[in-house]
């Protein structure tokens, strides 16, 4: 199974960003190509499509269309707070690099 997992942080935070924009709380992770590693993360808030791969945690949706997927199976999405700043981590098994920004990957 292409399994994805929201950790509670992260649908706490997709949670309130939601109902500060008055939208669903469903956060859509998609991958483009770009950024430093060859691929990025982007992340936004977007109603599930038909053929979307949906998980649910408290009550958030986590959608990954399935061309994305394939390089995300298996990942977990956190929401990180640190002096750096606060964003969403993706904690992705497949990814063979990183980077500094953790926003883009290589496989």
């Amino acid at each position: 199974m292409n399994s994805l997992t929201l950790t509670n942080a992260a649908a706490k935070r997709v949670a309130a960003i939601a109902q500060k924009q008055a939208r669903p709380a469903v956060l859509r992770l998609a991958v483009e190509g770009g950024g430093c590693s060859g691929f990025q993360y982007k992340f936004e808030l977007s109603d599930p499509e038909g053929d979307d791969v949906v998980s649910e945690t408290d009550g958030v949706r986590l959608v990954v269309d399935p061309v994305s997927l394939d390089l995300v199976a298996g990942s977990t999405v956190d929401f990180v707070e640190s002096l750096g700043g606060a964003a969403f981590k993706v904690e992705n098994p497949q990814a063979a690099a990183g980077c500094g920004c953790g926003s883009s990957f290589g496989i």
